[in-house]
């Protein structure tokens, strides 16, 4: 079976081919930051305009890497949410209408599923059951897996996500966008216990998240400060990092001691947080259980992990109409169990 899968979700186009034989055969990646940098975030009537303007060229160009032809299609997956409405309309209208023309099934990926089974595209791929830890721009999340699609919620955000918090945080600093890769940056120059910030929701029993009072920590910080230098700078950011990295450590290990699981997938953007991975990876050694993690160009948005999602759904005999219908705001826990 070879799927060709779409991801259009936020400020990425995400075009890949998977076969069930040959693994990867295209993977093609169209990134906004450019378009959006002034902005400083995403401006969703922007990032829509841009996937119209980069979807179809780009699917003819993984057709060409693939060696393929239409006919060699045997499905389309898209992200079908969560995610920009206007975004996901543009990837969901033009699976839909190849999907007519090539008279072949299409299926609607939620978005954050893809990011948790793109650990599988690595040479070493988890086994259910796992935890996950979900972190990218819009979701943190812990999950147990029991397996594809039998999802536990058992811990969220509740206000911001990581993702954002190191975007506004690295607003206040002054620094590009999007903030995490500058952050990360910023904090390999940082001088370590010059400042410690909280480490939120960890004095409480739990596993939910929160970050709008690390934020708020962060502007209190600054404004204590006579005159910001770029020392400062690199110390905030430092601090910052290390408590959002620290916090993750501490309800990873409540997650697997509550589950009494030993695996444990990170995957989405910040999961190429190289601070957070070493964190993590000492973590697991410690307690004796096993860490996966997507290949780094795989932690962003992609078109790779919704052609492998839907592979692994499409193949199982699950299917769709050709009726476009997008979820911006989609549980991972109301998914279908293959």
């Amino acid at each position: 079976m070879r799927i060709l899968g779409i991801e259009t979700s936020c400020d990425e186009t995400g075009v890949a081919i998977y076969d069930e034989h040959q693994g990867l055969i295209a993977d093609l990646l169209y990134s906004q930051v450019d378009l959006h940098r002034e902005y400083g975030g995403v401006v969703p009537e922007l990032a829509s305009r841009d996937h119209i303007r980069k979807t179809l060229p780009m699917i003819e160009q993984a057709l060409l890497d693939a060696d393929s032809k239409p006919d060699d299609i045997e499905g389309i997956a898209y992200t079908a949410g969560p995610g920009l409405v206007g975004a996901l309309l543009v990837g969901a209208s033009i699976a839909k209408s190849l999907a007519l023309a090539w008279n072949i099934p299409s299926l609607g990926i939620h978005h954050m599923e893809g990011h948790l089974l793109a650990a599988r595209l690595t040479g070493n791929p988890p086994d259910y059951p796992f935890v996950a830890l979900l972190v990218s721009g819009g979701h943190t999340q812990l999950l147990a897996c029991e397996k594809q699609g039998q999802y536990e919620m058992l811990g969220e955000s509740q206000d911001d996500a990581a993702g954002e918090a190191f975007d506004k945080v690295a607003k206040m600093l002054g620094l590009g966008y999007p903030g995490g890769p500058e952050i990360a940056s910023q904090a390999l120059k940082g001088n370590r216990g010059r400042f410690r910030f909280p480490r939120p929701m960890t004095n409480r029993p739990g596993l939910d998240f929160s970050f709008s009072g690390l934020k708020t920590f962060t502007l209190n910080t600054l404004a204590d400060l006579d005159k910001v230098t770029d020392q400062d700078k690199a110390d905030v950011a430092q601090a910052f990092q290390d408590a959002v990295v620290d916090t993750f450590r501490i309800k990873c290990e409540r997650a697997l001691e509550h589950t009494g699981l030993s695996n444990l997938v990170i995957a989405g953007g910040v999961s190429a947080n190289l601070e957070l991975r070493n964190t993590l990876d000492a973590m697991g050694r410690a307690r004796g259980c096993n860490i996966f993690y997507p290949e780094p160009g795989l932690c962003t948005d992609n078109g790779a992990m919704i052609a492998y999602a839907g592979f692994e759904r499409l193949r199982q005999g699950q299917k769709e109409n050709l009726a476009i219908d997008v979820r911006p705001r989609w549980p991972m826990t109301s998914l279908a169990v293959n």
